[in-house]
């Protein structure tokens, strides 16, 4: 389905620019949405629809699980005409979430091996690390980071990891903690396959939220079904799991200091990547949807997250399409309850963290635009993945499509890659930013707009 001509490029320069030799590249929609990394190029835009998700089995389910290897000697990062990418930090080991602090700084979690925090300063030009010191350290799994309060002034830095959230006091500026973490939280599932844990403010600083994913894949190991699902469902929200998936597949909200936990929303398998939208206040969270059900079965998504929401894990996925397989048999009663999200990627492309535009230098027309980065799985013969993509908005809403900014990590093989993108976010001069826990890398895309007519892909 041929929707759209966009212009894209591929670099021959040594580090990336958008600048080279120019083909026509179209916008993919239904079946012709699906592809893999020999697809993938900057500029090419896909939508998927709850229309287009492939039948369980249709497509075998393959393991497929790439091997992460040094850069090789001929590869390029490829980018879009007026774009440019190059190496902002190197030797970040474990580098996952990315957040930028109120005064510029840049907080990055090292999940594993490392466990801690560090703050990243720029030179004065902005395009290089110049120092990276450890905030706080020993913190297993570390992941989420959010600033609080809210805006300029922040007195605190939240941190999310498996079993609980902590703080530590903070001012602007700080490159270590002045004082010890706090506990705010510790009620946190653990264990199982999902151990991130991403934490967000409301606008207002009176509600955190904290992202919950499933312990495992499809929930069959729920037993000890509620005698009164109607009542466990008004204790907790329409599509609550139970036993071991008891406040998980979630995301939760508590006060700042820890009280009043709830269900803010249910069924989201694994929100891996959670922000907040500016402007509306809206939740959004970067979610990884299920295994084994065919190499093109079921989509991930980008989604807005409502509140009382369910989205489907683990009973249904996409709308009402039913998954046959959790324990506690099957559920009728949640078919045309079921949250479709915004946007869907190929299945096991793996969103991990998704930011706004907020407009200081990319493209006038992306102002207001999501950007996500995809990791890849290990759950596809073809692999898909391993880039960094534009989510186009119009008046706040997302449209359903995305589009290729950043591609080239992989080796040229079904077995290599040498680039794995985690976290993505602006930096202060709108610059975007994103790590690579692969090789350890952090990126930085800046636009200069004497390079292009109009910009590719607008509005």
């Amino acid at each position: 389905m041929k929707l759209r001509i966009f212009l894209a490029a591929t670099s021959s320069a040594a580090l990336i620019t958008g600048a080279g030799s120019a083909m026509a590249l179209d916008s993919r929609g239904g079946n012709s949405a699906y592809g893999d990394w020999k697809t993938d190029a900057p500029g090419l835009m896909r939508k998927i629809g709850p229309e287009d998700v492939v039948a369980p089995g249709t497509t075998p389910s393959t393991p497929n699980r790439s091997k992460v290897v040094p850069k090789p000697a001929n590869a390029q990062i490829k980018t879009m005409p007026g774009f440019k990418v190059g190496e902002f930090a190197t030797g970040v080991t474990g580098a996952r979430v990315i957040r930028t602090a109120p005064n510029g700084d840049l907080f990055v979690s090292q999940s594993r091996p490392d466990g801690k925090i560090s703050v990243i300063k720029a030179n004065k030009a902005g395009d290089k690390a110049e120092a990276i010191t450890t905030f706080a350290d020993g913190l297993k799994d570390a992941y989420g980071i959010a600033f609080y309060p809210p805006g300029p002034n922040p007195r605190w830095v939240y941190v999310g990891l498996e079993g609980k959230v902590v703080r530590y006091p903070y001012k602007n500026g700080d490159a270590t903690a002045s004082g010890p973490a706090e506990t705010i939280v510790s009620d946190l599932a653990v264990g199982g396959s999902h151990w991130t844990r991403d934490v967000a403010f409301s606008p207002d600083g009176k509600t955190r939220y904290v992202a919950v994913g499933s312990s495992g894949n499809v929930a069959d190991d729920m037993e000890k079904k509620p005698a009164d699902l109607k009542k466990w469902e008004k204790d907790h929200i329409v599509g609550s799991a139970w036993d071991k998936e008891e406040w998980r597949a979630n995301v939760l909200t508590y006060t700042p200091e820890g009280k009043n936990k709830q269900i803010y929303a249910s069924g989201v398998r694994n929100c891996s990547g959670m922000t907040v939208q500016p402007g509306t206040g809206t939740v959004f969270c970067a979610t990884n949807e299920r295994d084994l059900l065919g190499d093109n079965t079921p989509p991930d998504y980008v989604s807005s997250i409502k509140k009382g929401g369910f989205y489907g894990w683990p009973w249904y996925y996409i709308g009402d399409h039913e998954d046959t397989r959790p324990g506690g048999g099957p559920r009728p009663d949640l078919k045309g309850k079921v949250t479709t999200p915004d946007v869907l990627f190929q299945p096991h492309s793996a969103p991990l963290n998704v930011v706004f535009n907020t407009g200081a230098m990319f493209p006038p027309e992306w102002k207001g635009d999501a950007f996500v980065a995809l990791h890849g799985s290990w759950n596809r013969a073809l692999r898909t993945g391993y880039k960094i993509v534009r989510l186009p908005a119009k008046g706040g809403k997302l449209t359903g499509e995305y589009q290729d900014l950043v591609t080239g990590f992989t080796a040229g093989d079904e077995e290599n890659v040498w680039g794995r993108p985690v976290g993505v976010t602006f930096a202060a001069d709108g610059a975007l930013l994103f790590t690579d826990d692969g090789n350890h890398v952090i990126y930085r895309v800046t636009y200069a707009k004497e390079k292009m007519a109009a910009a590719p892909g607008a509005k």
